[in-house]
């Protein structure tokens, strides 16, 4: 737990002050590797829309069955 002295320093810190420390704790996690998640270096594939065509006829039926179900209600 953060000691109130320390939280009162903090809150009394302007702006650019503040957004150090954030950028100080941010680099000193990132920094911390016992907890990483994601493996430094390693190629992780990312799923994307791009050439996803029975996903976009799928989703152009579901948009077409709610359109014609708002215009009978």
């Amino acid at each position: 737990m953060l000691r109130d002295e320390l939280v009162a320093e903090l809150y009394a810190l302007n702006r650019a002050e503040k957004l150090r420390v954030v950028q100080l704790l941010v680099n000193d996690l990132a920094a911390d590797t016992s907890g990483e998640v994601l493996e430094h270096g390693a190629v992780y594939e990312v799923w994307s829309p791009y050439d996803a065509a029975g996903a976009a006829e799928t989703l152009e039926k579901m948009l077409l069955e709610h359109k014609k179900k708002s215009t009978h209600e």
